[in-house]
């Protein structure tokens, strides 16, 4: 997944308050291609080896619970410069500051529940897909 894809995750709050579809299409209407899509329930242990780069910070524990507390959609998307395009989708991690129209200004309720995971390099595109899909799991 080099330069053309990256990864996504629809996070629990977004799934529980009936956004996931508006999601997908807002994805698909943006011009991005489903590569892979799974809906899956994590795990705490699942969560915590997902972000374990985020180990040592403060934000660790409550992000693992709540991403282990319901349902979460994976996907691996493609498009032209497909990390940098979707971070613009989706707006800033704080949902209060993302643009007005973006996923995260309209499905979000706060930081940690900001709706949507979005990949934010190319390498952890790669890594982030690769933990949620086989190769006989991608388009």
């Amino acid at each position: 997944m080099t330069g053309n894809r990256t990864f996504t995750m629809i996070k629990p709050s977004a799934i529980s308050a009936g956004h996931a579809g508006n999601i997908l299409a807002m994805i698909e209407k943006a011009g991005f291609r489903l590569l892979a899509l799974k809906l899956i329930h994590l795990t705490r242990q699942q969560a915590g080896q997902f972000y374990a780069e985020h180990s040592a910070k403060g934000f660790y524990e409550d992000l693992t619970r709540f991403m282990s507390s319901g349902p979460i959609i994976a996907a691996i998307l493609e498009k032209e410069n497909a990390v940098a395009e979707f971070r613009k989708l989706i707006g800033a991690t704080d949902p209060s500051k993302a643009e007005p129209g973006t996923v995260r200004n309209l499905y979000g309720i706060s930081i940690t529940e900001n709706a949507v995971h979005g990949s934010d390099a190319d390498l952890t595109a790669e890594r982030e897909g690769s933990f949620f899909f086989s190769q006989l799991e991608r388009v």
